[in-house]
């Protein structure tokens, strides 16, 4: 299915986020966010489609919310994206 999280991309996106928000740094409620929307990813998400940052998506002022709603927050998401895709070459 695209754009489906496994549980192991879920495992590696919290590992490297050390349970704090990817975005903000803050600690608790983490959701795993796609940084592309779904139906853009090609085949599988991996851990650099998504970002786990705090939630819920559908509370006003969280990262989450910030990231799916707002044209800023969508260039946000596509520069860590690029950021963490670069990251994985080296």
């Amino acid at each position: 299915m695209r754009g489906r999280i496994t549980p192991e991309v879920y495992n590696k996106a919290l590992e490297r986020s050390g349970g704090r928000c990817e975005r903000c740094g803050i600690a608790g409620y983490l959701e795993a966010a796609h940084l592309i929307r779904r139906w853009k990813i090609e085949e599988w998400t991996t851990e650099n489609d998504i970002a786990m940052l705090c939630g819920p998506v559908v509370n006003t002022g969280t990262c989450h919310n910030w990231v799916d709603y707002t044209a800023a927050g969508r260039e946000w998401a596509a520069a860590y994206r690029y950021q963490l895709y670069e990251k994985a070459k080296e």
